[in-house]
């Protein structure tokens, strides 16, 4: 054979490798590489840290129990006058406009005040906004040892006669892919439509 028909020969598998490992990097650029998104992305290396809290009926209820949903995970509480329901109120949008795509997102509140925030309590409150939502609480230690993975501070402050005290906390909810990761941050104020958009290309990564 000769030393042009090798060259040849060369140059085509040569063509042919670059065609592969191109068609290969635009099949999975959508999972390399984020897309533009409303809330912060995060790239996690490792999954979320898991976490075993109570919710109706004193069920055992664990973060990895939802791998394959899109969670939305919220630190509040009922007696929150204000962030925690405007919180819910925009996630109860964001199922909305997401359709039946709602059906594979699980919204989760875990309380910050398990003195007046027992299981069944916080779980009809949070079911008020949308009947999928789910609400968890547990003693203060295993609230503490959720919370801290996902950087959520919260501590009691003065409240009114009527409230006792209030519950200052950390007013962000984290998204977490359907394998566990936590992928973005939406800081409080985000829209529930946009949510939706965010939670959307999540699904589909």
């Amino acid at each position: 054979m000769s030393r042009f028909k090798l060259f040849a020969g060369a140059l085509i598998a040569g063509v042919a490798l670059v065609g592969l490992v191109v068609a290969a990097y635009l099949a999975l650029r959508p999972r390399l590489t984020p897309t533009s998104f409303h809330g912060q992305w995060i790239d996690s290396i490792s999954p979320a840290s898991d976490f075993v809290l109570q919710t109706a009926g004193s069920r055992s209820v664990s973060l990895s129990d939802f791998r394959g949903r899109v969670v939305l995970l919220f630190f509040g509480y009922r007696f929150c006058p204000d962030v925690c329901p405007l919180t819910l109120y925009e996630m109860k949008q964001m199922m909305e406009a997401l359709g039946p795509d709602g059906e594979r997102v699980q919204v989760i509140m875990v309380s910050v005040d398990p003195e007046r925030d027992p299981p069944d309590l916080v779980d009809e409150h949070v079911k008020n906004f949308h009947p999928s939502f789910i609400g968890l609480s547990g003693s203060a230690d295993d609230i503490a040892a959720a919370a801290t993975p996902f950087g959520i501070f919260y501590q009691q402050t003065e409240g009114s006669a009527n409230t006792t005290y209030l519950v200052s906390h950390t007013a962000t909810v984290t998204a977490l892919d359907t394998e566990g990761y936590v992928r973005l941050i939406f800081h409080h104020g985000m829209q529930g439509k946009d949510m939706a958009e965010d939670v959307r290309q999540l699904l589909g990564r």
